[in-house]
């Protein structure tokens, strides 16, 4: 206990209140299941898109690596930490992106955080002005801490709304500096999809450099598993290996001049220790297995369009999702809580999304699907939130 605990203690009673306090609470798993409390449940709040998490190929590549090479990588890359595996899974992941290079970091959190101010860097240098970022109002807070790190005020323009962006564009025409277009391709918390032609088209007419964050769209979405971003002119695509590719990291691709700046002036790649040998194990044999899973995409995406079916039907709102990420917009912190409540009771985990993760007064379940998942599960769960919405009181 120190002097400060009274105030620490004031302030999450504060957060308690308003129903906003966060808990760590523990789960129990092997790869083909997850416990609480002893008891078995369906995990429909992971980003486990594919199931790769439990894979056989991905668990034996990480313990072979570990085992050949050891448990940590015992460096930053630019000291003694960067070994050929870390070669060997860039060019791999290059080919997969269809880009000239790739940069691993240790978290897509972290590579948002850290890239961004480097680019910021390079504007300023290379033009004498700070630069121009334009961002989507419901990007990552990875991506706002970015700017945020880098003094930038960002001209955020309304979710998915591409005239806006424009009209945005044309009143800044005149001003001095470098113009960054920021945005994600599939968003974490409403699991819509921003228009990457379009947007691609846009920063080519005001010559903008166009930064994706493709989180969770990699493995899932695109030919062969390859994001959105595929077949479109993205000057940085950024993605992670913690989602539907089942391990844990994150990756820039681009040119091969854009990772040269990076690993030159990226703070968080530059101070951090190198991603260690089991992760990058199970990094490729997730890039080696993600091109064949065509039957697991679609399995993904016929279970999300069952699921919005028959929550629309009993006028639930799923907001403009299209993808994997469901989301049950209840609006109210004290009943989304409730109801993630009485699910978990009978055996469904679904995480309670509450501000400022999203914008207040839209709290919501958020339900993140797997291609593990049968249609028995599906509809089991789109039972158990019809009628917990009609048990829990507003």
């Amino acid at each position: 206990m120190t002097r400060f605990d009274p105030l620490l203690r004031q302030a999450l009673d504060s957060l308690e209140a308003r129903a906003l306090r966060r808990r760590l609470r523990p789960l129990q798993r092997t790869p083909d299941q997850v416990w609480r409390n002893g008891q078995a449940i369906l995990d429909f709040s992971s980003n486990d898109y594919l199931g790769l998490s439990g894979h056989a190929l991905l668990r034996g590549r990480a313990a072979d690596w570990a085992m050949r090479h050891g448990t940590g990588s015992r460096a930053s890359r630019l000291v003694s930490g960067t070994l050929d595996l870390h070669e060997q899974v860039e060019t791999r992941l290059a080919r997969f992106k269809g880009t000239e290079a790739a940069l691993l970091f240790a978290s897509g959190w972290q590579a948002n955080a850290a890239v961004l101010p480097a680019l910021f860097r390079l504007a300023r240098e290379q033009t004498g002005e700070a630069p121009l970022v334009f961002c989507d109002k419901l990007n990552h807070a990875s991506m706002h801490q970015g700017c945020a790190a880098s003094g930038i005020k960002q001209i955020r323009f309304r979710h998915n709304d591409l005239d806006h962006l424009e009209t945005l564009l044309k009143r800044h025409v005149d001003l001095p500096g470098m113009r960054f277009i920021l945005t994600e391709s599939v968003f974490s918390m409403d699991g819509d999809t921003a228009d990457i032609a379009a947007l691609s088209a846009l920063a080519k007419r005001y010559d903008a450099f166009f930064y994706l964050d493709e989180a969770h769209a990699t493995g899932v979405l695109g030919p062969q598993g390859r994001g959105l971003s595929h077949g479109h002119e993205v000057d940085l695509v950024m993605g992670t290996f913690s989602k539907a590719l089942g391990g844990m990291g994150a990756y820039i691709a681009g040119s091969r001049a854009l990772c040269d700046w990076l690993v030159t002036t990226s703070s968080g790649f530059i101070y951090s220790t190198a991603p260690s040998p089991p992760m990058l194990g199970a990094m490729d044999a997730a890039l080696e297995l993600v091109p064949s899973l065509d039957p697991q995409r679609q399995a993904l995406q016929q279970n999300a369009l069952s699921l919005r079916d028959k929550l629309n039907s009993a006028g639930i709102d799923t907001g403009l999702s299209t993808t994997q990420i469901v989301p049950v917009i209840l609006g109210d912190e004290t009943t989304t809580l409730a109801i993630a409540s009485r699910l978990e009771q009978q055996g469904l985990l679904t995480i309670a999304i509450r501000p400022p993760t999203v914008p207040p007064g839209s709290a919501r379940l958020r339900l993140a699907l797997s291609a593990t998942h049968d249609g028995a599960a599906i509809e089991h769960l789109a039972e158990a939130v019809i009628a917990a919405r009609q048990h829990v009181p507003t």
